[in-house]
């Protein structure tokens, strides 16, 4: 039997809630899916790449999990139908604790967030670039979007991995005067022609970092961006949270 004056209101209120609710699942999904696919997303640094993709696959099943709980709470509402509307409920309780436990989590380790992305960006610089492919688009990305090069400063890569894998790290007999080191070519500024860029590449560990190469290190830049994107992601969580509380007390 069809409802009704104010209860035909609330009714198509609680759908209205929850296609807000099932198209949020839907943009949480695309998000996930495009950071899988797509491996430059500068968040993807601030972890070792095992908890960054488990991280990845977790946003993807909650997304799937808000698009099934939209979808019931949209089908039970317009049908009147009590089994999708307990269904509803119980997907709705999941998502509750798992937003508190997730917030919870985020609170207690805010303030470990520069000591996260120092201790990653300079494990990233002198283990895994050249020989994780995603973490070196990655950093590559960085270093060209933040006009930034290694961790602390060019000098960084002296060290690296990326040097001793590729044996750019020269003539360390007695005699030589001089060690050189290779950078990435994503070190060069922007504007500065391929030739150029390879042929100042090598740089001596005493010499002076010519001005073509970005003089300052990525960490503090990366810190700056992701501290000036927190609000946003603060604000998204925020909304969700809203639609939660309102697709839970609608009804």
């Amino acid at each position: 039997m069809g409802l009704t004056g104010c209860y035909a209101l609330l009714k198509y209120l609680v759908v209205l809630v929850n296609l807000i609710f099932w198209l949020a699942g839907l943009a949480v999904i695309v998000l996930s899916t495009w950071m899988l696919t797509d491996p430059t997303f500068y968040v993807s640094i601030t972890q070792d790449e095992t908890s960054y993709y488990t991280g990845i696959y977790i946003f993807l099943a909650v997304g799937a999990l808000m698009f099934i709980v939209g979808f019931l709470g949209c089908c039970g509402a317009l049908k009147e139908s009590p089994c999708m509307l307990v269904s509803f409920f119980c997907f709705l309780l999941i998502i509750v604790v798992a937003e508190i436990a997730a917030g919870a989590w985020a609170y207690n380790n805010s303030d470990r967030l520069q000591e996260i992305v120092r201790d990653t960006v300079k494990s990233t610089v002198q283990e895994e670039y050249g020989f994780v492919d995603t973490r070196t688009k990655t950093f590559d990305e960085i270093q060209r979007g933040l006009q930034c090069c290694g961790a602390n400063g060019p000098r960084d890569w002296a060290g690296s991995k990326f040097n001793k894998g590729d044996r750019n790290i020269l003539d360390l007999t007695v005699s030589s005067l001089v060690q050189v080191y290779k950078i990435p070519a994503s070190c060069c500024r922007e504007g500065v022609s391929s030739d150029l860029c390879d042929s100042i590449r090598n740089l001596g560990v005493s010499a002076h970092v010519p001005g073509t190469i970005y003089p300052e290190g990525c960490v503090d830049k990366l810190i700056d961006t992701l501290k000036k994107h927190i609000s946003i992601v603060l604000g998204v969580a925020i909304g969700i949270g809203v639609i939660v509380f309102m697709g839970s007390s609608s009804p």
